[in-house]
């Protein structure tokens, strides 16, 4: 006879071991037949099971290296006493059939108790289903009414009709996209400055906007992404690079990792400088917007040595011979213990550390600051950084290789990794 479930209590469990092989009818057998006469006839199992006040003795075994074990269980509607009681008496179960048994009655779950742990789950899952519902519901009406204002800020700019914000016209940053969708993108999270190519044939009226504002080049984490930011640096004027997570898409990203992107942006000719990409810096317009937009700010270059070819070999030769100084050394650890992170780190002149900056902030920071002395950067020496560290009168740049300089500061010591292993 089976229990009601209806009707159930408490579920006792037990656990079984025998040093033998033994079969269920074995356990069950074992127990009815050494719990008779026990617990008196108000708690005899068979008179239990005739009144319905207990249910059917389940046992799964398993049989392994010529010993079995395995789990007991029996549901009851009997009182809490009455329970713990029958599971007690499982305990004085010594032998099943021919074998040694022990029986260890490991728990008295209520079963009331976890049938209502079940419906507080379950009640969790509706109530959650319940608010995401309403909460898409919400956002889909939010969505609606935010993509038509987009749709309404959206124009098309200059002679080449492209997709552009609202603020393209008179904002002195400008961030270049691959399309429309990346525009709508940019727009439904507050970005207006925002303009699209098209493709990989750069229109003129991008490129013309690059001479004139501080330009970043945000394209998605793809192989067409990269063919796009090569044609840019090659045709327009980019002074950043900013880069969709890879195989992801400016259109279908979300507003943290689209900030997350810009944030971490770097400059193109670091860029082009880490994938060898042909770039030609044209116009600091850093410099140019503060003073006059349209006007091009011309770095004067100092005369050129009258030294002999020879003569600058033999001095290269020289350099590369040199013993290094403690100070060096310490710029070669410093420069390990970056590695990676693509940090920089500032020194003043007392070779104390000033901070510690992302190299993507390190020519804004040279600009700014008359008090750097040395730089150890995860990065490389590029001619732009030079020409800086010249003017702010920078002693010692130590980065991780140097790129194609043309003409080297005679003020400004120049090592590399490679020269410091």
């Amino acid at each position: 006879m089976v229990i009601d479930p209806a009707t159930t209590k408490y579920l006792i469990k037990a656990y079984i071991k025998a040093d033998g092989i033994i079969e269920k009818s074995d356990v069950v057998g074992a127990i009815f037949g050494q719990t008779e006469g026990l617990l008196g006839d108000e708690l005899d199992l068979r008179e239990l099971q005739r009144s319905a006040r207990v249910g059917r003795i389940e046992v799964e075994l398993e049989s392994k290296n010529g010993k079995s074990e395995g789990v007991i269980t029996l549901p009851t509607s009997l009182d809490k006493v009455e329970t713990v009681i029958l599971a007690a008496a499982f305990e004085s179960i010594d032998r099943v059939g021919p074998c040694k048994a022990n029986i260890t009655a490991d728990q008295v779950e209520d079963v009331r108790v976890v049938r209502r742990k079940k419906v507080i789950e379950r009640a969790k899952e509706l109530l959650n289903k319940v608010m995401e519902e309403g909460k898409v519901e919400g956002e889909s009406i939010a969505d609606n009414v935010r993509q038509a204002v987009q749709v309404e800020e959206i124009s098309n700019f200059g002679p080449d009709h492209c997709p552009a914000g609202p603020h393209i016209e008179k904002s002195d940053a400008i961030i270049i996209v691959e399309g429309r969708r990346d525009v709508l993108n940019l727009l439904k999270y507050g970005i207006k400055n925002v303009i699209a190519v098209g493709g990989t044939n750069i229109p003129k009226t991008v490129i013309g906007l690059t001479k004139e504002r501080i330009s970043t080049a945000f394209v998605d984490g793809d192989r067409g992404g990269e063919l796009i930011l090569k044609e840019l640096l090659q045709t327009a004027d980019i002074d950043f690079v900013a880069r969709a997570p890879a195989t992801r898409e400016v259109e279908e990203i979300p507003q943290k990792l689209i900030m997350k992107a810009l944030k971490n942006k770097i400059p193109a000719e670091q860029y082009a400088e880490m994938y060898d990409i042909k770039f030609e810096k044209r116009v600091d317009k850093t410099e140019e917007i503060q003073e006059k937009p349209t006007k091009k700010v011309k770095i004067e270059e100092k005369p050129k040595s009258s030294t002999s070819k020879k003569e600058k070999e033999e001095k290269e030769e020289k350099v590369k011979e040199r013993i290094i100084t403690d100070k060096q050394k310490k710029y070669g650890k410093i420069l390990n213990d970056i590695s990676g992170s693509l940090k920089a780190v500032l020194f003043d002149k007392e070779d104390k550390e000033i901070k510690k900056i992302p190299v993507r902030e390190l020519t804004d920071s040279l600009k700014k600051s008359d008090n750097i002395y040395s730089v150890v950067f995860d990065g490389i020496i590029t001619q732009r950084l030079l020409d800086i560290a010249s003017t702010k009168n920078i002693t010692e740049i130590v980065g991780i290789k140097l790129g194609n300089v043309v003409k080297k500061p005679t003020s400004v010591k120049i090592l590399t990794k490679k020269d410091l292993d």
